[in-house]
């Protein structure tokens, strides 16, 4: 199944009073980059999210936050960050001498700014919070994938229009080989005739002569290429797993194909049926980097 790698997923679940929430989103990346953002005390479950996250995911950039909530947690300490505080009265200093303000921030105001008074979290059991928290992760991920899955069929679809038709302008290029290659037998018996022509002229330097320009009209192999390489991206359309990185390395064989058989043929009409193939292509290849 042809997967995207744009997608959002949400999970909430609450026990003992307690409410954990994890939500994630995912844009398009090379690799598999996780950016996560945990409940204070929490760092320490970081390398078994990500385990986890790796078994539902194998490309894009994922944004992950836990959000944690619960009435047992009344009561706890509240500390000062001070380090997050500096660095608010840093920045409104910064802000108060460009806009010219004698009071750069408030007391009041700093107080009531996000990270600067938190709870002290208490020692807890981290196994039975990474227990609690794997069902709430796993299905925010399934969700995730989801629509992952919703999208990357809409892709596939557009995909394979696409590839199809590439295929059908190629073998309307394929219908005036005959013509064109016609007239590069006649070119070519031309030139053997003005090299015949001049005694000083080996048969050896005739036969080289003949087989270039018999080479630099002959675009069969390049067509028969053409057709392998749009049949397995076809097929790979159709294949469980990631395809995106086989996808983008498909579409630039198919570009150079094209490319050669564009300069090869050096007609009008078939110019026009490559400039055709080549926007298309242009559209896979930005939908190609959308495939997880």
């Amino acid at each position: 199944m042809t997967r995207s790698m744009t997608g959002f997923g949400k999970a909430e679940r609450t026990e003992e009073g307690e409410s954990i929430t994890v939500e994630l989103s995912s844009v398009n990346h090379r690799y598999l980059d996780c950016s996560l953002r945990l409940p204070n005390g929490w760092a320490a479950l970081e390398p078994a999210i990500k385990e986890t996250v790796k078994r539902y995911l194998s490309r894009g950039k994922v944004y992950l936050t836990v959000h944690r909530r619960g009435a047992e947690r009344r009561g706890q300490p509240v500390v000062c960050d001070m380090t997050r505080a500096k660095e608010y009265v840093d920045a409104s200093k910064e802000l108060a001498q460009l806009v010219g303000a004698m009071e750069p921030l408030s007391l009041d105001t700093l107080a009531s700014l996000q990270g600067v008074f938190v709870e002290q979290e208490a020692g807890e059991d981290l196994e039975t919070t990474r227990e609690r928290l794997e069902p709430v992760l796993t299905e925010a991920l399934e969700q995730l994938g989801a629509m992952r899955a919703t999208e990357g069929r809409a892709l596939a679809d557009d995909l394979r229009q696409r590839v199809h038709h590439i295929r059908a302008t190629l073998e309307t290029v394929e219908g005036r080989l005959p013509t064109l290659n016609a007239a590069y037998e006649e070119r070519l018996r031309a030139r053997i005739q003005e090299l015949a022509s001049d005694v000083s002229v080996t048969e050896e330097r005739i036969a080289i002569e003949a087989a270039m320009l018999a080479e630099k009209g002959d675009v069969t192999e390049e067509a028969v290429r053409l057709k392998t390489h749009l049949d397995h991206m076809l097929e790979l359309l159709d294949n469980d797993g990631p395809i995106g990185r086989r996808l983008d390395f498909l579409t630039q064989e198919v570009q150079r194909e094209t490319n050669t058989l564009g300069v090869k043929t050096r007609d009008s009409e078939v110019t026009k049926d490559v400039l055709s193939m080549k926007a298309e292509l242009e559209k896979i290849r930005e939908q190609v980097q959308n495939i997880e």
